[in-house]
This record gives structure tokens, C-alpha cells and sequence, in this order.
């Protein structure tokens, strides 16, 4: 994913976009899921076990649409596909 990140900052982010992203879509049988990565690699990394969280920042919930709505405009465009 940071490769992805790097690639936008470097080849298609103007001074005045916001911090890229990244936005993890999965799709297993009829679910459709999606997870919001954001890039800080700045930072030291050391990972013994890790969760995942329902709860993104209030500063970045207000920006994004919900995982919710991602998913049900995901299952649009792949019942159109069928």
C-alpha cells in the first residue's frame, strides 16, 4: 500500500491536496468489505500482534464516507457487472 501512497504523492498530488489514503477493497462471496489505510511511514513500526478497529479518528470520519456507504456503491457496481 505504501508503494501505491508514494506513487500518488510523487505523480499526482498537487500542493493543496490533503494526505493521501489508501482504501482496502475486498470482496469474498456476496460481501463486499473495505478498510481505510492512511499513510504515516514517518513513524517506527513494530507489530507483535495487531486488531483491526471499527472507529477511525473524528478528524478523518468527517471526511470519509462511511465503510458502510463504500460497500453499498461497491455491490452497485458489481451487481451491474453480472
Amino acid at each position: 500500500m505504501n508503494f501505491y501512497l508514494s506513487a500518488v504523492d510523487n505523480l499526482l498530488k498537487h500542493s493543496t491536496d490533503q494526505p493521501s489514503i489508501g482504501l482496502i477493497l475486498c470482496k469474498s462471496k456476496n460481501n463486499v468489505l473495505a478498510e481505510y489505510t492512511l499513510r504515516d511511514m514517518t513513524k517506527p513500526i513494530g507489530l507483535a500482534e495487531y486488531r483491526i478497529t471499527e472507529n477511525l479518528p473524528e478528524n478523518i470520519k468527517t471526511a470519509l464516507p462511511t465503510i458502510e456507504e463504500l460497500e453499498a456503491e461497491l455491490s452497485k457496481i458489481s451487481d451491474e457487472e453480472k
